[in-house]
């Protein structure tokens, strides 16, 4: 029997509404996967009558999944981030849009006209570094990851985008993978969510790898390995900007000045929440696209 899109969609709408904050939009996603047709197409034809019933079928069981707590990412096999078409399954942490604020934090000490080097550490499906890769042309970037199944996906990832000539992905936990090495900026999003917080949604804690969510009883466990290794790996007045929690920033800040860092401060996302902190390796004065840092006490802006 030929089914309305618009019926399609109203009905998977209402099925979502109880683990969604876009019913509709999920719906439309998830009607426009099984149809094999842009999420535009279906909202300019919203009276077509689908006669494909494996298509309705393939439909049901992704609304069917999604209601349950599956996140949409895992469903379609992919995630946007910073503009680039991410490939994304379990087992692979799924890029979140506040951890574009690390990516412009970090540009902002790259330059656009001259080769650097640069680390970025557990780097899941690779979204910062391809995303850093994407706008500096002359950027070469190596990526760390203990799981093998993050390694695949962001390799996988800076194959289809055309920059695995400039994303190298090695398996390692940490800093092991680049023994002797020093980088002009290290960039992390490492796991940082204390294993009780309850903020945790249970379908983030269903559905996606805790190795890449948790991090011991107070979630700075992976923060203190990324800030206690990033002097040996930087060079002289080198940057290092690592993702955290919207309540670990002092205590970031305060491991950043423990480890020797300068011009330490800390960046607040588009929620107005602190997202990421930075600090500088002593050594050649430092600057960024955005003027001169400034030193001196360590400051959230």
């Amino acid at each position: 029997m030929a089914t309305e899109i618009r019926s399609l969609i109203d009905e998977g709408a209402a099925r979502l509404a109880r683990v969604s904050d876009e019913p509709r939009r999920e719906a439309e996603v998830l009607l426009g996967e099984a149809l094999g047709r842009p999420r535009a197409w279906l909202l300019a034809h919203p009276e077509e009558r689908i006669l494909d019933c494996e298509a309705t079928d393939r439909y049901e069981a992704l609304v069917t999944r999604r209601a349950l707590g599956e996140p949409v990412a895992y469903l379609l096999g992919e995630k946007e981030f910073w503009s680039l078409s991410l490939a994304i399954g379990p087992g692979v942490l799924i890029p979140r849009p506040e951890t574009e604020r690390l990516v412009e934090c970090a540009l902002a000490h790259l330059p656009a006209d001259r080769s650097c080097d640069v680390l970025d550490l557990a780097t899941g499906s690779g979204a910062v570094a391809l995303a850093i890769a994407a706008e500096r042309p002359h950027a070469r970037v190596l990526a760390t990851d203990l799981s093998e199944a993050a390694v695949d996906t962001a390799r996988t990832n800076a194959a289809r985008l055309g920059l695995g000539q400039r994303v190298a992905v090695h398996a390692g936990a940490w800093y092991e993978p680049v023994a002797g090495r020093r980088f002009d900026v290290i960039v992390s999003n490492p796991p940082y969510i204390a294993a009780a917080d309850p903020r945790v949604a249970p379908a983030v804690r269903r559905y996606e790898p805790p190795q890449a969510l948790f991090a011991g009883a107070d979630g700075l466990e992976a923060l203190r390995a990324v800030v206690g290794g990033a002097p040996g790996h930087l060079v002289p007045g080198g940057w290092l900007l690592v993702e955290h929690g919207d309540t670990q920033g002092a205590a970031v800040r305060e491991l950043l000045e423990a480890g020797g860092f300068e011009q330490v401060q800390t960046h607040r996302d588009l929620a107005g929440r602190e997202r990421c902190t930075e600090g500088c390796r002593p050594g050649r004065e430092s600057s960024s696209v955005f003027g001169d840092s400034i030193a001196g006490p360590s400051r959230s802006i």
